[in-house]
């Protein structure tokens, strides 16, 4: 199965949703929409269901034919939302076999127990959804998502809803699953860290259009624009005006360098230099290490990492340190950064060179 959305608009209210999305999606394939909230990720994957239509102009091809004006309900298509839906009078058993109406009774058990053991609730078939943690309810939901073996299987951030050690857990499952299947995969997120885990291709959106779509990796390392750029890092890329000639950069924070490396022979005039978090130590790593000697404003422990976030010349800038840090407010950091760690954009926006990193 094959799909392809060509010139797809979509306006609620005068309100654009989406904006001239054209996509060609293929069999086998995993997709990840990536995006902040209200960036049209759950309206793009609503006119691939057939659930919404385009509004002014625009087509849904599967197999080359035309089925924008198709019932959901003739499409072999299935969906898993954010918020888990489950029949609350249907036992998980029942709940799983819903979607198998008209096959013979013994095929619907073995792919409803197959699919049950996959997900680690072939012990709970018996119960009622009220009597299932949120966890073992969305993974019901997700077993009733994919006991048919549909030719497009769409996931709006469906595990958005569970807490860090069951979502981890239940990531490493869907990616086993979605390697076994030959349907076409699209998932929703908006956080770049479970983009980059989910790997496979990537459609970065922003306020209802595509600003970016390709292999995940190499939409990550090569970011068409800034916007692009912040979108698909957490915490967001650090940012820094530039100005360029002579044969050295100097940032509007009052620090100069030599261009060497991938920066070697950039013209002359005003760039921003991109910075991702990560990139950002405390520690020198190189003589050519650029220091940045500034104050703590914030430190955040996020599970394993530490977001410390500083402040230099006006300019507030964040790091990313492996590990569980204490920092205090006011408190003095030095802070490193090599050269060849930086994107460079140009004043249109658009990335004119990239480290050859991550």
């Amino acid at each position: 199965m094959g799909l392809v959305l060509k010139d797809v608009d979509r306006v609620v209210d005068q309100e654009i949703y989406l904006e001239n999305i054209n996509l060609e999606l293929h069999p086998g394939s995993r997709y990840v929409v990536l995006g902040r909230t209200l960036a049209g990720k759950t309206t793009l994957l609503r006119v691939m269901a057939g659930l919404d239509r385009p509004t002014n102009k625009g087509a849904v091809l599967v197999d080359d034919k035309d089925v924008t004006g198709m019932s959901v309900r003739k499409r072999d298509v299935a969906m898993v939302y954010q918020q888990f839906i489950n029949y609350p009078s249907l036992s998980i058993y029942k709940n799983i076999a819903s979607p198998l109406r008209g096959l013979p009774k013994d095929e619907v058990d073995k792919r409803v127990r197959r699919v049950a053991s996959i997900l680690h609730i072939d012990h709970l078939l018996d119960r009622l959804p009220v009597e299932l943690s949120g966890g073992q309810q969305q993974r019901t939901a997700i077993a009733r998502a994919l006991v048919n073996e549909t030719g497009l299987l769409l996931l709006d951030e469906p595990l958005v809803n569970l807490d860090y050690k069951l979502r981890e857990e239940l990531r490493q499952e869907l990616l086993s699953i979605f390697a076994k299947r030959e349907s076409i995969v699209v998932y929703t997120t908006t956080e770049p860290t479970e983009a980059l885990m989910l790997g496979g291709n990537i459609i970065v959106m922003h306020e209802g259009r595509i600003l970016q779509s390709g292999p995940t990796s190499e939409v990550y390392q090569k970011p068409a624009t800034m916007k692009v750029a912040e979108v698909f890092s957490d915490p967001p890329i650090n940012f820094i005006h530039a100005d360029v000639g002579e044969g050295e950069a100097q940032l509007r924070i009052g620090i100069r360098f030599p261009l060497t490396g991938h920066l070697r022979d950039l013209p002359a005039g005003p760039y921003t230099f991109g910075i991702r978090s990560h990139h950002f130590s405390t520690h020198r790593q190189t003589d050519e290490d650029i220091e940045i000697a500034s104050t703590v404003e914030l430190a955040e422990i996020n599970g394993s990492q530490t977001f410390v976030h500083f402040h230099y010349r006006n300019r507030s800038l964040v790091l990313e340190e492996e590990g569980v840090h204490q920092y205090k407010g006011g408190s003095l950091i030095h802070v490193y950064v090599q050269p060849r760690c930086f994107y460079v954009f140009d004043e249109t926006g658009h990335l004119t060179r990239s480290p050859a990193l991550d």
